[in-house]
């Protein structure tokens, strides 16, 4: 018996949004009729439509009220006060939502969409565009263990999916949501070097890009402590260990801790509907 797919609201095309709904539809959680879809920006979503073939709605209220299994919240922060003005009485009990938007908690997407809504709340990362994403996900009050597998189904759609509590779900954004960036500054950065050294800027693009990809497969594959691996390639008084000090002296270890501070502060911020610093 072919097992059933879920039928997807999807409020917010963005890249985040398109990458889900790629991912989705190729995982074969969905069929392209399965999905409503709403986007302010029509030609965007003209597009969406055309690429891959669902339905689309006039706005939120008409996907919440369309039948759906799932509704998805991919919008911005600073659009949630009028996502909810629409959504307002809309959301059918049979509905689970999850919101992947940064920094608006459990409690409030509750209140506001319903007490009794059954709500996950997601933050993923942009590596999801292309089936590397990391997510980490957190239930709320009404929500059941079969409703977390759905949302962990969805997410390891685009990647792999972790389920913490939701007082983490911060540091999870100044981590790994706003962990690429950073891991781009370092290839920049590395790639830099390399050029600096006399490599073709192309070359060293792919030398930094790949080193940083393979150290994290080791990582991962091994199950070592990073300091462990660090010492295996920093022998006595070789390269690594030059290279290692430079690091250290340039206070490379603390600029990343504290970017993950500031970003998780930040995310706590737009979740208090603070626009400004």
């Amino acid at each position: 018996m072919a097992k059933k797919r879920m039928q997807l609201g999807l409020v917010g095309c963005g890249q985040m949004g398109e990458a889900l709904l790629r991912g989705m539809l190729t995982a074969g959680l969905l069929k392209p009729e399965g999905v409503l879809a709403a986007d302010p920006d029509q030609e965007r979503m003209n597009m969406i439509i055309q690429r891959y073939g669902i339905r689309a709605a006039r706005n939120s209220r008409a996907v919440a009220q369309g039948g759906v299994d799932v509704l998805l919240l991919a919008v911005k922060p600073q659009a949630i006060n009028e996502l909810f003005a629409e959504l307002k009485g809309a959301v059918a009990e049979r509905t689970l939502v999850i919101s992947i938007v940064t920094g608006v908690q459990l409690v409030r997407l509750e209140a506001e969409l319903g007490e009794r809504t059954r709500v996950v709340r997601a933050v993923p990362n942009t590596p999801a565009l292309v089936g590397s994403g990391m997510t980490a996900v957190a239930g709320g009050a009404h929500v059941s263990p079969d409703d977390l597998k759905t949302a962990v189904d969805v997410f390891n759609a685009v990647g792999t999916t972790l389920v913490v509590e939701e007082r983490h779900l911060n540091a999870v954004t100044g981590l790994s949501g706003s962990g690429p960036a950073y891991a781009f500054v370092m290839i920049e950065a590395l790639a830099d070097g390399g050029v600096k050294a006399g490599l073709a800027r192309d070359v060293a693009l792919q030398l930094a890009a790949r080193t940083l990809m393979g150290a994290a497969q080791l990582l991962l594959q091994t199950g070592e402590h990073p300091g462990q691996l660090k010492d295996r390639v920093a022998s006595p008084g070789g390269t690594t260990i030059a290279g290692l000090r430079e690091l250290e002296a340039g206070g490379v270890r603390a600029a990343l801790i504290n970017a993950v501070e500031a970003a998780a502060v930040r995310a706590a911020e737009l979740g208090q509907g603070r626009k400004e610093r």
